[in-house]
């Protein structure tokens, strides 16, 4: 009984032993599975925004201008080359060579703009930008008097409206992509105006209730693959909402 019980004993515990080996196998296994796909993505997204940096420089290193448009894009998009280069130096995660990519694409949207302004033909589309999503596109020329200053916005470069614009948020209001006579969506404005300012700016720019637009303005294509029918323009948060007494009469702002 005694040797009986203890060979019973012992299969009993080489089960367990064998039990808790498989179990760490598997555990490693899928830790390692784990890091090797951690790894993949965090390469791909590497290599993802090392190839729009690259070819953001390529097309920085072969296009030059003097007319002032597609000098001044052409400015905005080398900012956007040494931001991403900076942010590329430092990444070690996803997101953040995402953010590298973003910073890439946006030098290229402005290389883009750059070559339209110089006449030339502005090459192949580019994946969407993130900051962009839902910000729309100017469609016709806009003109405004704020503060005793006159501010323009359109959806071609001119002398008049010589800074280009790829869309995007603003204190979270929408700013869709288009060329302006001043970069009202920077924090200091040329003219002295500040945020606030700026921000007036916007309103009197794209709301329908400020200048010589009629309520319908939006409806009838001012803005073109946005949201303007009852969203980010059209009596939402431009439209009454946000600007038209809400967070600027005495509120956020």
């Amino acid at each position: 009984m005694t040797t009986g019980g203890t060979v019973g004993n012992m299969k009993g515990v080489l089960l367990i032993l064998a039990i808790v080996v498989v179990i760490g196998l598997i555990v490693a296994v899928t830790q390692r599975g784990a890091e090797t796909r951690r790894r993949t993505q965090l390469d791909d997204a590497r290599a993802d925004a090392q190839r729009w940096y690259e070819r953001l420089g390529g097309q920085l290193m072969n296009l030059s201008s003097g007319e002032p448009a597609a000098r001044q894009a052409l400015a905005d998009a080398s900012e956007r080359y040494n931001a991403a280069g900076g942010q590329l130096q430092i990444a070690n995660s996803v997101r953040q060579f995402e953010l590298a990519r973003e910073s890439a694409l946006e030098g290229l949207t402005y290389v883009r703009a750059a070559r339209l302004a110089m006449g030339l033909d502005p090459g192949p589309d580019l994946p969407p930008l993130g900051a962009a999503h839902n910000t729309g596109q100017l469609t016709r020329e806009r003109e405004v008097t704020v503060q005793g200053h006159s501010y323009k916005a359109g959806p071609r470069p001119g002398t008049d409206t010589p800074y280009y614009y790829p869309g995007g948020r603003v204190q979270g209001r929408p700013v869709p992509a288009g060329w302006y006579s001043t970069p009202v969506w920077r924090t200091a404005l040329g003219a002295g105006a500040g945020l606030i300012g700026g921000m007036l700016i916007f309103d009197a720019l794209f709301s329908p209730e400020f200048g010589d637009f009629a309520g319908t303005d939006f409806a009838d294509g001012d803005f073109a693959a946005g949201d303007p029918s009852g969203g980010d323009f059209g009596g939402g948060d431009l439209g009454g909402g946000d600007f038209g007494g809400g967070d600027f009469g005495g509120g956020d702002f």
